[in-house]
């Protein structure tokens, strides 16, 4: 019997956060699809920025990669997704956004495996800010996965991403459209001057009298207004600035010397947020120690999005990982 993509609710109790902010009780809400739970290999998927744990069916925001006979084969796995606690998904909301790290949210998701009884899973995969969970999820439990598949992302944030995220924050704080005008400039970090040139041509929207990427732009930044709550924003941002593994920690070499788990890297070579530059010098800083790391880049004019547009490629360089003819549980 498949299992229903339906979001299902864990307490964690008396949760310290890594700056000493003290929450009673989080709720961390999470999906199952696929296979039922205990019977086939796990494959945790994080989410990024503005997305959630339905990541696959009808409203899954990677349904392109997970579901029957697809990358991610529902048939063959059983996905769980959590959701980032606060990140509206769900009516809980945190309000002190500074109370948290990405580090923090590893923590929690380490606290859920633990409470769903699983030890060790076959994946951990995320893009964007949701690679950079994953990350830090492997930096404290080694042998939490026997893989770990970062996409668009890194294991710390640059100080490019920081003065972005900073921007994002000023923006989130001052603007008197908050939601919308934080989303316009994202965009411009999530695609690449290419893309945009590709896609409008300097075009003009005569009913408006705008560029159509002025009227683009603004749409965005309406839709996600729509569906998507201030503090919720400020938190994910937040995330998306502490990336790093050493932080507090031990260095690069230690941390991630202390894995068996293959390390299956992916760039874009158009990606103006988590450069290509910077994966590949982690690759590199990477093999001088370990043996079972991997690189591979998707080609796109898309910029940092394309790991949520470019499906073909991503199933073409998951293959290997995915569809083995083998699966071990």
């Amino acid at each position: 019997m498949k299992l229903e993509n339906i979001p299902s609710p864990i307490i964690i109790q008396e949760f310290i956060t890594e700056s000493g902010a003290s929450y009673p009780s989080l709720p961390l809400s999470f999906t199952l699809s696929g296979l039922p739970l205990y019977s086939a290999p796990i494959v945790l998927v994080n989410h990024a920025l503005t997305g959630n744990a339905q990541v696959t069916g009808e409203n899954g925001w990677w349904n392109d990669l997970i579901g029957d006979e697809k990358t991610i084969d529902t048939q063959r796995y059983t996905v769980l997704a959590f959701d980032v606690p606060g990140n509206g998904n769900n009516s809980f909301l945190i309000e002190n956004y500074q109370d948290f790290t990405t580090r923090d949210i590893a923590r929690i998701f380490i606290k859920g495996l633990e409470a769903l009884n699983i030890s060790q899973v076959h994946t951990i995969i995320g893009g964007s800010v949701g690679g950079g969970i994953a990350w830090e999820i492997i930096a404290l439990e080694p042998n939490i996965t026997q893989n770990l598949i970062p996409i668009a992302t890194d294991w710390k944030s640059t100080d490019w991403m920081i003065a972005n995220c900073y921007l994002q924050e000023q923006i989130l704080n001052n603007s008197s459209k908050p939601i919308e005008d934080a989303r316009i400039h994202a965009m411009l970090c999530y695609r690449s001057p290419e893309s945009f040139k590709e896609k409008f041509q300097r075009t003009i929207n005569n009913d408006l009298s705008i560029f159509n990427i002025e009227s683009w732009l603004a749409h965005h930044g309406q839709k996600l207004q729509k569906r998507y709550q201030l503090a919720s924003y400020k938190l994910m941002n937040q995330l998306l600035k502490t990336i790093d593994i050493t932080r507090n920690s031990e260095n690069f070499e230690t941390l991630l010397s202390r894995t068996n788990a293959a390390i299956h890297i992916i760039g874009i070579n158009s990606d103006l947020f988590f450069t290509p530059k910077e994966n590949r010098e982690t690759f590199q800083e990477l093999k001088k120690f370990k043996d079972n790391v991997f690189y591979s880049e998707i080609d796109s004019v898309h910029g940092h999005d394309a790991f949520l547009i470019e499906y073909k490629q991503l199933d073409h360089l998951l293959a290997d990982i995915f569809k083995a003819e083998t699966i071990a549980k």
